[in-house]
């Protein structure tokens, strides 16, 4: 399977699922129900409006477990996408934050998703969450004993984070495709819904032939000066009220989007 395979529309729009804090973390509230009913919720709506494909997130669990997260978070996420991917005909992704690409590849595989994304895929980074390292050959390794087809979205130039030495976009873009194996990469903004410098796109685009997407900044207003420029976008907290990620997502910010590109 290639990326043009899982979408129907050549250049995608990806809606994020920020899924409510998960069992196990320490915001969540007791109520499991509600966790289901917000991500069918979003769900429909974002299908509803047009977006061509979703990618689940346990984006409220801060903070995050730099590497592994525990089983109840593996149980919770996976029984959660499994409805969503039941509930909506859209390709879904799946990313485990902070970096547990394996849980990713596992439960995608299990549930039937058909993309994960892995925020620290080769190299090493500085994050709130302390050195992270990037684990392509255990991502790679365990999709081949699954026998998987599911695809791996790796970013380039990680959000909240510096690089622990810097090599340069360009190498990293080369090493992600190369030597990593990855199907696509995400180039993103600083922090979640910062703009994407237009550079860096450039950069990532000159050193690989890979797919490529945003990751963060993308809005109605500024869309059209990245869409001609890449293969996608993956939008999050735009779609949510006041623009803030841990809000809920409103239709009309949606529809205003997907109206933005189709002018």
């Amino acid at each position: 399977m290639k990326f043009n395979d899982i979408f129907a529309n050549q250049k995608p729009i990806i809606g994020c699922i920020h899924l409510l804090p998960l069992p196990g973390a320490p915001l969540y509230d007791g109520n499991l129900d509600r966790v289901y009913e917000q991500a069918l919720l979003e769900a429909t709506i974002l299908e509803r409006e047009g977006v061509h494909g979703l990618i689940i997130e346990n984006f409220r669990d801060q903070p995050f477990f730099p590497k592994h997260v525990p089983t109840e978070t593996v149980a919770a996420l996976s029984s959660i996408s499994r409805e969503v991917i039941k509930e909506t005909k859209l390709p879904t992704g799946i990313n485990v934050l902070r970096n547990d690409g394996e849980a990713a590849m596992a439960i995608a595989t299990a549930v039937g998703a058909q993309f994960i994304r892995v925020n620290v895929f080769m190299g090493a980074i500085v994050s709130e969450q302390g050195v992270i390292e990037g684990i392509s050959h255990q991502v790679l390794r365990l999709r081949s004993s699954l026998k998987s087809s599911v695809l791996i979205f790796a970013d380039v130039g990680v959000k909240h984070a510096a690089p622990l030495a810097s090599r340069g976009l360009a190498m990293e873009a080369k090493d992600a495709q190369n030597r990593g194996l990855a199907d696509a990469l995400i180039v993103s903004g600083e922090l979640t819904g910062a703009p994407t410098d237009l550079n860096d796109v450039a950069t990532v685009r000159e050193n690989s032939s890979l797919p490529i997407l945003i990751g963060s900044g993308a809005t109605a207003e500024n869309v059209h000066q990245y869409y001609d420029k890449v293969d996608g976008i993956i939008v999050g907290s735009y779609f949510k009220k006041e623009g803030k990620g841990n809000n809920f997502l409103e239709a009309a910010k949606v529809r205003s989007f997907m109206q933005s590109i189709k002018k």
